[in-house]
């Protein structure tokens, strides 16, 4: 009896040690939840979306065990330095400044933005290209900044605080704007259907999404942007190892998260995954 006590304690104490260097091993992956079809939540509250289905995908690749967390958005790459967890998979555009303080994977999809307003407004004859680059413009693309500026003289713009599309209309490029800023996406796209907004600026497919889930008259107008402040692609956002010291443990461990994800992604993107994944959520292929 004594005997078969011991061997059961040894084999609980094995298991308990297997348990804490999985533990130990889990990749904890932030998102908002709260900018569809990129990542939100559905019904019950669970977390669903683009970014979601590709971050369980990428974490079969990677061969460790994820858990996806919710984070607000303004809060995401403190408390990814803070060390809360160690990746964002939110919509976020890789720019470079957001690369000065953290580090991205490779791009696994692409994010135009567009303006858009409700169905009637005077902006919706704004003749521009369908789509500019502003990495380095052309002559079509800064004759298209010079309308966009005339069309908005006057206007309330409405955006997400902390994104690519506010440092945007910050930047100058289309003049003086008069800006309203909102923590999340689905507080924009209210108060640009209840008129407290003229016209709004997000990623083109979170307009669409809307539109098509409320059934509300949102129509994008003037070009796609994308390129400049606008960043390129989206990406993992990780860490720098250097803020841990490479040399360190932890510095070891975001070096190697990069590594990681760079080949999962690599991986998803010659099996198809990502592509197949972005059709499902937006209805094209936004693969990189």
């Amino acid at each position: 009896m004594n005997k078969f006590k011991k061997t059961i304690f040894s084999v609980l104490a094995s298991l308990l040690i297997i348990g804490n260097v999985n533990a130990s091993d889990k990749i904890k992956i932030a998102t908002e939840g709260a900018y569809p079809p990129w990542n939100s939540k559905n019904e019950a509250g669970k977390l669903i979306g683009f970014e979601v289905e590709l971050a369980w995908s990428l974490c079969r690749y990677i061969g460790r065990q994820c858990e996806i967390v919710e984070q607000d958005w303004d809060g995401m790459i403190p408390a990814l330095q803070l060390r809360k967890y160690d990746a964002i998979m939110a919509g976020m555009s890789i720019t470079d400044e957001r690369k000065k303080v953290i580090t991205f994977s490779q791009g696994y999809a692409d994010e135009v933005a567009s303006l858009a307003v409700m169905k009637g407004s005077d902006l919706e004859g704004m003749e521009t290209p369908a789509g500019i680059n502003l990495t380095k413009p052309d002559s079509a693309a800064k004759k298209a900044l010079k309308t966009i500026e005339a069309g908005l003289a006057g206007k309330t713009v409405c955006t997400q605080t902390g994104t690519i599309h506010q440092n945007f209309l910050e930047s100058g490029d289309v003049g003086k704007i008069n800006l309203r800023t909102y923590k999340t996406q689905d507080e924009v796209n209210l108060d640009l259907e209840a008129g407290r907004c003229d016209v709004a600026l997000a990623a083109a497919v979170a307009f669409v999404d809307y539109a098509e889930k409320s059934g509300k008259p949102v129509v994008l107008v003037g070009p796609t942007f994308s390129g400049g402040a606008f960043g390129n692609g989206v990406g993992v956002g990780l860490r720098q190892a250097a803020q841990m010291g490479e040399d360190s443990a932890m510095g070891k461990r975001d070096a190697e998260l990069l590594r990681a994800f760079n080949k999962a992604i690599d991986q998803a993107r010659k099996d198809g995954v990502i592509s197949r994944l972005a059709i499902k959520w937006f209805g094209f292929d936004a693969s990189m």
